[in-house]
């Protein structure tokens, strides 16, 4: 299998891309997405001496620039024919206050979802022609709401407002892309949103608040947190099971339970569709980038030929 993995150099990702290199006599090839090439180069290196895995390799994307996000698209189609996963992972967390992108926006929405939309829907042409069925999974969480006439969050802004919200606009995002997908003849992608049952215990732990890292020490200590690893064996049987189970899975959000997975009850805001297209088009406006539109006409006009 064939991977790209966003934000695999710490926490979830870097976890889920450890396993992948690890696992079935390492088989699998990871391309890591990040934004920092001696970090990457560091965990590539890690990698190398611990999975004994030669095939991880880097694309160099800060998602808090658009242009980054183009020409990571541009690298990743010129130098792949296909793809097998997409694990839709980066992230902000915790940060002290509001950071406006070059783009003009609230860096929390556009990294946390406004990147991933532009870049998913660019690289689902290669998901696509996978031969053991395309899928893409989203790291999402349960909760959050849409702040529809501040969603840069300028008038009343909150990391943990700014996390919420881009999780519920990558959970109406997969659970559009799901819709758009089901009727398609022959389509091989999956749309798996995932909510871990557990913290990870992540390089996070470094940048929050004293008294905050005092808390999760404790909750540490009481089991509240798993490691990055165990993280990683968690979910990758989500990357590399047959095509069958995994198109049984798509448009749901699950979670593991008992060594299971489990379907988690959407929202109904998740599920009204004027908001999940109004959501869309927004995000396309804000994209901003002729080629994304065009994929976007074309999924729709699938839609549209089905009805």
């Amino acid at each position: 299998m064939k991977i790209l993995i966003t934000g695999g150099t710490n926490g979830m990702g870097k976890g889920v891309a450890k396993a992948l290199a690890s696992i079935d006599n390492q088989s699998h090839e990871v391309i890591i997405l990040c934004r920092s090439k001696e970090l990457g180069d560091k965990v590539k290196a890690d990698f190398k001496n611990t999975t004994l895995n030669e095939k991880v390799s880097l694309i160099i994307c800060d998602l808090t620039k658009l242009r980054d996000v183009e020409n990571a698209i541009n690298e990743i189609q010129s130098k792949h024919t296909f793809l097998d996963g997409l694990f839709i992972n980066a992230g902000l967390g915790y940060a002290a206050e509001r950071i406006e992108t070059e783009d003009g926006m609230d860096s929390h929405f556009q990294v946390n979802y406004l990147s991933h939309f532009m870049l998913t829907l660019n690289l689902l042409s290669l998901l696509e022609k996978s031969q053991s069925g395309g899928r893409v999974i989203f790291n999402v969480t349960e909760g959050g709401e849409i702040f529809w006439d501040d969603m840069q969050m300028i008038n009343k802004w909150g990391y943990e407002d700014g996390i919420h919200q881009a999780m519920v606009a990558k959970r109406m995002f997969l659970v559009k892309l799901h819709d758009l997908y089901k009727n398609k003849h022959n389509s091989k992608i999956a749309f798996i949103g995932f909510q871990i049952p557990k913290t990870v215990w992540s390089n996070q732990i470094n940048i929050i608040p004293a008294y905050m890292r005092m808390m999760a020490t404790l909750m540490k200590l009481f089991g509240r947190f798993i490691t990055i690893e165990e993280c990683g064996e968690m979910m990758a049987p989500m990357f590399t099971e047959n095509q069958e189970e995994s198109l049984k899975k798509s448009g749901k959000f699950i979670t593991l339970k008992d060594n299971e997975f489990v379907e988690i009850k959407e929202d109904m805001q998740i599920l009204n569709k004027q908001s999940q297209e109004k959501l869309w088009g927004i995000s396309l406006n804000l994209c901003a980038d002729e080629k994304t539109s065009q994929i976007s006409k074309s999924l729709f006009s699938l839609e549209q030929d089905d009805e």
